[in-house]
């Protein structure tokens, strides 16, 4: 139990932070546990942070099923769209390719670009429209191998005017439908019995909550020049660790 209840806290920490934390739990998982397959388990247990976006962001959710939070549920709705269909075709074509360290080192320096530009008061201001296409195209290009979702939705958020907070609060709300529908789909196309695995995704729901208020409130308190600067850093650190 034990070994679940530790590869659960690892999704829960990493899946907020730019670096791949289906990689990470795949290999912890291959080389603590033999039942199961590593990428299973990986997949899996994204339903437990997935719960705790839709409970830390009941509010939101409710008033986008009430029809309260019209502009929200468009720029959910591009997103979804949009990644959906590409993450699905490029699933297709590139799940044996792994580049995606080398995308998140180049992640990195888009941030630091970023940072300069609003260092220097030059936003890029996107429209809202727009910013649901570009953030929708880099959410399905986290399909490839080693490649943050949240570290590429995060960059291309922070290409409009939100503020950090946000940048993580939509980055993390647009991931719900696409992470609900990919497991859907994978569990169709291979279902697994993951039964005695519940501590682990109980683990990744309770770490995942705490992780993602944490982070939150550390997003209120910083300006967006050190904001950037942060998950530059962390994108580097991530594609560093997905080489090795």
């Amino acid at each position: 139990m034990l070994i679940y209840l530790l590869l659960g806290a690892i999704q829960g920490i990493l899946e907020w932070l730019p670096i791949s934390s289906e990689g990470v739990v795949a290999i912890f998982s291959q080389w603590l546990l033999k039942d199961f397959n590593a990428l299973d388990i990986a997949l899996f247990l994204h339903l437990g942070t997935l719960l705790a976006v839709l409970v830390y962001f009941f509010k939101d959710w409710k008033n986008l099923l009430f029809l309260r939070e019209k502009e929200l549920l468009r720029f959910l709705t591009i997103t979804t769209l949009v990644s959906g269909v590409l993450g699905f075709l490029l699933y297709q074509i590139v799940a044996s390719i792994a580049i995606g360290p080398f995308l998140l080192l180049l992640t990195g320096f888009g941030l630091l670009i970023t940072a300069y530009f609003h260092k220097k008061k030059k936003k890029f201001l996107l429209s809202q429209d727009r910013l649901a296409l570009v953030a929708g195209v880099l959410q399905g290009l986290a399909v490839i191998p080693g490649l943050s979702r949240s570290a590429a939705t995060i960059f291309g958020l922070s290409l409009g005017k939100n503020n950090p907070k946000e940048v993580l609060k939509l980055s993390y709300m647009m991931s719900a439908p696409v992470v609900a529908g990919s497991s859907f789909y994978l569990y169709l196309k291979n279902p697994i019995a993951l039964g005695s695995a519940w501590p682990a995704l109980l683990s990744s729901f309770l770490v995942g909550l705490l992780g993602l208020k944490l982070l939150l409130a550390f997003s209120q308190r910083i300006n967006f020049f050190k904001f950037a600067i942060f998950f530059a850093l962390l994108c580097f650190i991530g594609g560093i660790i997905s080489l090795i």
